[in-house]
């Protein structure tokens, strides 16, 4: 566990380094822009690194050693997280993100009083942080340090993940408000969470280290099931974690009515009176703490939260049977389980 706490340290670094620099540019241009660049900075200000990790696993499996350059590499990963959690909660209308306002709620302090319209001006406003954080991302990538040779091999997995990712956002708008299949919600998990999680990064730091295809197509049979067993385990917290601890509402999937494969399975699995009683629930804003304990109560009874547990663990067992039979050196093997279990076993 120290090298995983020691490596997120240093992607923190090069993170705070790089994105500091950056805001002070912004704000030279007025200091007008000032708050913008605090939703900047509050955008990176935390998180669990665990993309960048596995980019920089991706690189280590390739046989290459510890770098500074690929370290800088992986920590742009961590920058399109960022910038998708800000799209994200603007496109869900979140008000919390870790315990704090999001940027679209944050940045109505900032619009003028004088504003024809102050809450669509500081969601424009969040938008532009967003996408800022995407070119970020790029920029930080291309300047790492790394020969140009090693960054042309990774570039085009790039733009697969910004496609797959978008995909993803776009069939969850899509498909919110009707009633969801598993295999659905299933498919919108893999290309909006699973693979820029774990299997882009992984391919990420391989290909910039000179990974095999061999070595890639084991980075996919171990990424995809451990990212989507990532999103099933988030799906869970959103309704049963602790808002001390996650910093959301237990509520939000609820009222958004998100296509998630846990509410999948209880609209399928529920008996005729309960499965009514969810749907007359779903997508209400006025939704209180009774209401959270009868869905609850639904989705245990129905066993979608049971079967949810299920098809997480058994991701995560195909997960570690990709890494088992893929041979690796030990380091990166060992760290690759230690984050499995990260990943999968979390309260947050």
């Amino acid at each position: 566990m120290r090298a995983a706490h020691e490596l997120r340290a240093r992607i923190d670094a090069e993170l705070v380094a790089f994105v500091e620099g950056e805001i002070a540019l912004l704000e030279q241009i007025d200091p007008q822009l000032v708050p913008i660049g605090s939703q900047l900075r509050a955008a990176i200000a935390d998180g669990k690194r665990i993309r960048a990790a596995f980019c920089y696993w991706g690189w280590r499996s390739a046989g290459q050693a510890d770098n500074d350059a690929a370290t800088r590499a992986a920590a742009a990963m961590e920058l399109v997280h960022a910038a998708a959690l800000v799209h994200d909660d603007l496109i869900d209308d979140s008000a919390l993100r870790r315990g704090l306002p999001t940027p679209h709620m944050a940045l109505r302090e900032t619009v003028p009083s004088g504003a024809p319209d102050p809450a669509n001006a500081a969601r424009s406003l969040a938008m532009l942080v967003g996408d800022l954080l995407m070119a970020w991302a790029g920029q930080l990538f291309a300047t790492c340090g790394l020969p140009s040779a090693y960054l042309a091999r990774a570039r085009p997995m790039w733009a697969a993940l910004a496609r797959e990712l978008i995909a993803g956002e776009c069939l969850e708008i899509l498909r919110t408000g009707a009633e969801p299949g598993a295999d659905s919600s299933i498919q919108i998990a893999r290309y909006k969470t699973a693979k820029y999680t774990v299997e882009h990064p992984l391919h990420i730091g391989g290909l910039l280290g000179g990974a095999s295809e061999r070595l890639l197509g084991a980075f996919s049979a171990y990424g995809v099931p451990l990212g989507e067993a990532f999103q099933l385990r988030d799906d869970l917290l959103a309704v049963y974690g602790d808002p001390a601890v996650t910093g959301k509402s237990n509520l939000d999937d609820i009222a958004g009515r998100r296509p998630t494969a846990l509410l999948a399975h209880a609209l399928h699995e529920a008996c005729d009176a309960d499965r009514t009683t969810l749907r007359t629930l779903l997508g209400r804003v006025d939704l209180d703490a009774e209401d959270l304990a009868t869905v609850r109560t639904i989705l245990d009874h129905s066993g979608a939260r049971a079967r949810t547990e299920v098809m997480i663990a058994d991701r995560a067992v195909a997960a570690r049977a990709a890494l088992a039979s893929t041979p690796l050196p030990r380091h990166c093997a060992d760290a690759l389980h230690e984050m499995t279990h990260a990943v999968t076993v979390r309260t947050f």
